[in-house]
């Protein structure tokens, strides 16, 4: 049979599944022979795909009102920095120059100057001493986490909490605060409560139930260790460890866990013994993570699939993007603006995948294989530019193409089937954009990888707001954009995955 390479079938980024439907179809057969050059292909994507980071790594998790985001941390001469630029770039306005022995960063409004090696800086025009020396290496500037509590606070105006040894940094009031109450029925049941929406990652063992929260700001309860006057959930724990919170609820049963509509709420109970299989033994598949339900889907009860949302940050590594300024870069204000909006988006219910979470190359057939292999619902794509101002939302321009054949598709026409659902996802984000003063327009364009990918897909180029280009990286600005997206793709959300 005659077998084309603009034919897509799905990658998933660290295995690959062979449907059956695809071996056996009424119309096509495949041979060994494709088969195995089927297999290579997949061996030649994955191998270019950029290796996941290790959980290993040292890393600082930053809560702020404006944004949550995840800093590498390095050691030099045994104590422990990170990158001043990238630590502020999140939260405001930030230009630095460097010739290599001191560097010059401008925040907002505000003027300061380090000398590496030195452990003595100008802010604002005052000296200001570090816990150990200022860093310079390749023009990047590296600060010691020691100083982050009486450093930060020149910057930004507002209070810095820092637990240095989790390496947790907390700015203003945004600190998330659980809450208990044990329900001592049968089964007993454990209700946590929480003063903002969570999404954590809960799995389970023999024993215990452990939720992870890497992207919310949870603090101590109080108590590292709360005990319960139950003989089945007895006891729960918190801890804080390399930039995440860890809360455990231990008991003699298996338990389960669901979340309240508002995911303001888990509750956890203990699995009837005629559930978790014969006396002695503990559940199927204990140390599987349980699914966080919808948001919206009306019961709590239900283990229903949050919807997967894949906010793809443009351009990366070697390919900067636009000049936006002599100084600012298009990929530098798409990342900025993808975490806002994964942030956004996750407190109204969906998981967020981000393909570039940061400054690396990603080919588009990668970020379009990563989106099909994730299943997700939608896609959004962030651009920038210079030029006019508010936004402009796009949806593909498809390109004449062969007929898809069944479960494959024309790599350049994925798109075909979901671009319905694009175009009304699209003008709903236009009107949300203009509610809030944005002066936006949707339009189609040939904009790859739109039209690779399978679910319904966007892509928004933020341009400067009344203040000019500068505004761009100013994250109140970006803050408004995203929400304003989130509120449009929240109200479709019965809309998404239709097509799929």
């Amino acid at each position: 049979m005659r077998w084309s390479r603009n034919l897509l079938f799905s990658v998933a980024n660290s295995q690959v599944s062979v449907r059956r439907e695809l071996l056996r179809t009424e119309h096509w057969e495949l041979s060994g022979g494709v088969l195995a050059i089927l297999l290579i292909g997949v061996t030649v994507l994955m191998s270019a795909a950029p290796p996941a980071p290790s959980e290993n790594e040292k890393h600082l998790s930053v809560y702020s009102p404006v944004a949550l985001y995840t800093l590498p941390v390095v050691e030099r001469g045994g104590r422990d920095y990170v990158g001043l630029l990238e630590l502020l770039e999140p939260l405001g306005r930030v230009t630095t120059e460097s010739n290599g022995r001191s560097l010059k960063l401008r925040y907002n409004a505000l003027d300061a100057e380090f000398v590496t090696g030195k452990t003595r800086a100008k802010i604002r025009g005052r000296d200001f001493d570090f816990l150990a020396p200022f860093l310079i290496e390749n023009s990047r500037g590296l600060v010691p986490l020691s100083s982050l509590t009486s450093l930060l606070p020149h910057f930004l105006g507002a209070p810095v909490n820092f637990h240095e040894s989790a390496r947790r940094l907390f700015i203003g009031d945004v600190g998330i605060q659980p809450s208990f109450r044990l329900d001592a029925g049968n089964p007993p049941r454990l209700a946590l409560s929480f003063s903002s929406p969570v999404n954590p990652t809960i799995s389970t063992e023999p024993g215990k139930l452990r939720m992870v929260f890497k992207r919310d700001p949870v603090v101590s309860p109080g108590s590292q260790s709360i005990s319960f006057d139950n003989p089945i959930i007895t006891h729960a724990t918190y801890s804080e460890n390399n930039g995440d919170a860890e809360l455990d609820v231990a008991a003699n049963q298996p338990l389960m866990a669901t979340f309240g509509n508002d995911r303001r709420t888990i509750v956890v109970a203990a699995v009837p013994p005629s559930a978790a299989g014969p006396a002695g033994t503990a559940s199927p598949n204990p140390a599987q993570p349980v699914r966080a339900p919808n948001a919206a889907s009306g019961s709590s009860n239900n283990a229903v699939h949050r919807i997967v949302a894949i906010v793809d940050a443009a351009h990366g590594g070697d390919e900067r993007g636009a000049a936006l300024s002599d100084t600012l870069a298009e990929k530098d204000v798409t990342l900025g603006f993808a975490r806002l909006l994964r942030h956004e988006l996750e407190v109204r219910g969906f998981a967020v995948a981000m393909p570039r979470d940061a400054d690396m190359d990603l080919s588009l057939d990668q970020r379009a294989a990563a989106a099909n292999g994730a299943s997700a619902a939608i896609y959004i794509a962030l651009h920038a530019t210079s030029q006019g101002s508010g936004a402009r939302v796009y949806t593909a321009l498809l390109p004449v193409e062969g007929e898809s054949k069944g479960v494959f598709h024309a790599w350049n026409a994925a798109q075909a089937p979901a671009l319905p659902v694009s175009q009304t996802v699209s003008t709903a984000i236009v009107a949300e954009l203009q509610k809030k003063g944005f002066a936006a327009q949707r339009s189609s364009a040939s904009l790859r990888p739109l039209n690779n990918v399978l679910m319904p897909a966007v892509a928004v180029e933020l341009a400067p707001g009344p203040n000019g280009v500068a505004e761009l990286a100013s994250a109140n600005y970006q803050q408004k954009a995203s929400a304003a997206i989130a509120d449009a793709v929240t109200s479709l959300r019965d809309r998404l995955g239709v097509q799929q």
